[in-house]
């Protein structure tokens, strides 16, 4: 029972929370000197970081959308999260073999050893940020109603805050007298990510079965559905629908969600163009370094110490996301949603200008810190609005609440014609009719009486149920006969989204930025730009019955 009560299963979903967290951060930290150790340049890179965002964006709403349609003994959303878990856990074991690996594969196991790290580094980004789309759902299904929604997205920003410190804690110890047992440094820290990481994912095998939302998905299929055809015929015709799906996912959203999506957008990139880059800025521009000057040299002395610098203030920023984790409910509950959120996006912008204008390292570094009041609300409040959405379905999704309405009566209508027309062959068997549904009236007049030949029919009448089709509809998105409606994994995978694409449009144009301004500072000077627009996208924001008239306009 103590693991069924409403805390015990905030713990266990946020524990995978934690994990996650930890095996990502650990790895933004570790991995890019490994890609350069290998002989991967500086300017590809970053083009390898951006696989895992890249490949997230192309399926994040795919998966979002089919976890929503899901039906399985184990829930909707739990399968997806197992799944990605194991890529996570596969990629943690090849990233630090992936010489031993190359070895046992060719004679000249470079190319191939730098081919194995890609693709560990790829699955762990990918797998790693994916993970959260379903864990949010699980979430929001668990806990529905506004507040305890609020109040598990307050521990999720927590769980996340503290993994990020662990996780960039980690490789900054020295693991030497466990390194000679495992393998050396690399190994032993990819070997305790692992098992920390395996512990957490188990914990969510006591996770309660999430409740259904009524938007469509929950429950074992009724016993008169199409039955489901062969992973062949699934797998043969999934490509061919899956860019017009991809496409009609990312365009036909919700009014409510659109604004916040965009919002969301505008945000997450300028902190993501903050945290990409803060420590090259405290290197270059406060402590006047030199990122490739010779090691040993006074400049590249002074570079490194302002990276360190730059990664005690992006700690603090940490630090200072888990206390305002804690008391987010109490903010909202005094100020509101919406001007919690509203501040955290005004105070960004202001601290951004601060870190362009002033030269001191301690401001600075205090100013970095602050920026947690951000990263915590973007974490919590946004996700707490896309609950508050669905539970309040007819209020802020009503159009598509009257389209998911018709398409059930209209799935009704096809189901009854399907059943009425095996009903009619069954008959038609049962009285000696082994030929053709469709043989000529003569035949048919001949054969029986007039009032038991079948109604004639189109041929393409009898493909509205065809299980290659079904099964074709669960696999891209589309909702079955029975199973109508938008879910809120689509949406929270929409949501992601946005994360996802701030990390790889900052990566794609702040270099040339740079190299066209010759400052670092140009880093928070786009930073703060982008904040400001956030300001104004943030306005548009949809927060309760009375924002509605917004999207009319």
């Amino acid at each position: 029972m103590s693991l069924r009560s409403r805390r015990a299963q905030l713990l266990l979903v946020n524990s995978l929370t934690f994990g996650l967290e930890v095996c990502l951060a650990a790895g933004i930290t570790y991995v890019p000197p490994l890609l350069l150790e290998v002989g991967v340049e500086e300017k590809f890179m970053t083009m390898v970081l951006g696989i895992g965002p890249v490949l997230g964006l192309l399926f994040v709403p795919l998966i979002g959308s089919a976890s929503d349609h899901w039906r399985g003994s184990y829930g909707r959303r739990r399968p997806f999260i197992w799944l990605l878990c194991l890529g996570v856990l596969l990629s943690l074991f090849v990233i630090p073999h992936a010489g031993s690996l190359a070895g046992l594969c060719a004679l000249n196991p470079r190319p191939l050893e730098i081919a194995f790290l890609i693709v560990g580094v790829g699955l762990l980004d990918f797998c790693g940020q994916v993970c959260f789309t379903p864990l949010e759902a699980l979430l929001s299904d668990l806990f529905q109603e506004p507040d305890n929604c609020r109040q598990a997205f307050s521990v999720y920003a927590f769980m996340i805050s503290l993994g990020g410190c662990v996780g960039y804690l980690l490789p900054a110890i020295d693991w030497a007298f466990l390194a000679p047992y495992l393998g050396g440094q690399q190994s032993c820290l990819f070997s305790l990510l692992a098992l920390i990481f395996l512990a957490c994912a188990l914990a969510t095998l006591f996770v309660a079965e999430e409740a259904a939302r009524g938007d469509g998905a929950a429950g074992p299929a009724p016993r008169d559905a199409a039955p489901r055809p062969s992973l062949w015929c699934r797998c043969r015709r999934a490509p061919c629908a899956l860019l017009p799906r991809l496409h009609g996912l990312y365009c036909r959203v919700p009014g409510v969600v659109r604004r916040l999506f965009v919002a969301e957008l505008c945000s997450w990139m300028a902190v993501m163009t903050f945290m990409l880059f803060y420590t090259d800025f405290v290197g270059e521009g406060l402590y006047h370094g030199v990122p490739r000057a010779r090691p040993g040299t006074e400049a590249r002395r002074h570079y490194d110490e302002g990276v360190r610098m730059g990664s005690l203030g992006l700690f603090l920023q940490c630090i200072t996301s888990i206390f305002f984790s804690t008391i987010m409910d109490w903010l909202v509950k005094h100020f509101g949603t919406r001007a919690v959120y509203l501040a955290s996006v005004v105070f960004f912008p202001g601290l951004a200008f601060v870190m362009c204008l002033s030269r001191s390292v301690t401001v600075v570094t205090i100013s970095a810190a602050l920026t947690g009041f951000t990263f915590s609300a973007l974490q919590i409040l946004p996700y707490t609005l896309a609950s508050l959405y669905h539970h309040e379905k007819q209020v802020f999704l009503h159009k598509y609440k009257r389209k998911e309405e018709e398409d059930a009566a209209l799935q009704d209508k096809k189901s009854s014609f399907s059943k009425g027309l095996l009903s009619s062959q069954k008959l038609s068997y049962q009285n000696g009719h082994t030929g053709s549904l469709f043989s000529s009236s003569s035949s048919s007049s001949s054969s029986s009486p007039p009032s038991s030949s079948p109604p004639a029919v189109s041929s393409s009448a009898l493909c509205v149920g065809s299980p290659c089709d079904v099964s074709l509809r669960m696999v891209v998105g589309e909702p079955e006969l029975g199973a109508p409606g938008r879910g809120i994994c689509l949406d929270l995978a929409i949501l992601d989204s946005a994360f996802l694409l701030s990390q790889v449009v900052p990566s794609l144009f702040m270099g040339s930025i740079v190299q066209f301004t010759q400052s670092v500072t140009a880093y928070m000077v786009s930073a703060a730009g982008l904040g400001l627009v956030a300001i104004y996208f943030a306005t548009k924001v949809v927060f309760d019955k009375g924002d509605m008239a917004k999207c009319s306009v």
